[in-house]
């Protein structure tokens, strides 16, 4: 049981690190995986791109979805982002609409319901395979990603690729996604509604996770059904009495 644990912890480090691209998971070392990732961004923005009959030059293109990367898992903030850019709110739209297209980046609405308060309505947006954020970040390995900035950030994007990825490939009706944030700081990293249920997940990379009062708010607010810290912790446990800790494997085999 200790050598399976051991090889879990291994292989979801991994592919948190490498990302899910074959060539890049199956690369003889980091350093190699890092290569094929930045040969794969190159060839994207080159060839990829004006294949599909998109007319924006690749170094702009490039420019921008690196500048996305520094700040995947945060709301779209359209206005700075074409100030830094030097170009309109309507290219940026432009820009993040076709990125959205051609599944390298997702864009999470917010929760809205039936929710008397503030709510914040930019939706947020997140570099979807984390290999590839990692190489547009210049992140080459498990390392230098812990002590970069993103490393939070990076780990929420995992989790919640993942669980939709999970989640859309079941037949049936489907869990739709969302994430909850008020003016006032309630906040939910990923809300999952089906009919009259709503899941409430909240996102550490911490192993000894710990939520803020905002959560405890936000699950107020929704008055979800379940609620849960995803972590990567070895075994699940309860926080409270309505709300669970457990890793993202337990997670999702419990979710479908």
């Amino acid at each position: 049981m200790e050598i399976l644990e051991y090889e879990y912890k291994q292989t979801w480090k991994k592919h948190w690190l490498r990302g899910g691209y074959p060539r890049s998971w199956l690369a003889a070392n980091d350093g190699h995986s890092y290569q094929w990732r930045e040969d794969y961004i190159r060839s994207f923005l080159e060839r990829d791109i004006p294949q599909l009959g998109f007319n924006i030059p690749p170094n702009t293109l490039g420019r921008f979805w690196r500048m996305l990367a520094h700040v995947s898992g945060q709301t779209l903030n359209s206005s700075k982002l074409a100030g830094s850019m030097g170009v309109s709110a309507h290219a940026i739209r432009k820009y993040v609409d076709l990125l959205e297209q051609t599944f390298v980046l997702r864009v999470l609405l917010p929760y809205e319901g039936n929710i008397k308060k503030r709510l914040i309505k930019s939706p947020k947006i997140y570099v979807r395979d984390t290999g590839i954020l990692h190489a547009l970040l210049e992140i080459e390995s498990r390392e230098q990603l812990f002590s970069n900035p993103i490393y939070g950030a990076s780990f929420e994007s995992y989790v919640i690729e993942n669980i939709l990825v999970s989640i859309q490939s079941q037949n049936g009706p489907q869990w739709r996604p969302y994430f909850y944030r008020t003016s006032n700081g309630a906040e939910i990293d990923l809300v999952l509604e089906k009919g009259q249920q709503r899941i409430a997940v909240e996102i550490k990379s911490s192993t000894a996770p710990k939520v803020s009062r905002g959560f405890w708010n936000a699950i107020e607010d929704i008055n979800s059904t379940a609620n849960y810290v995803i972590a990567p912790v070895e075994s699940a446990y309860p926080l409270a009495k309505n709300v669970r800790v457990m890793n993202l494997e337990s997670f999702i085999a419990e979710l479908l």
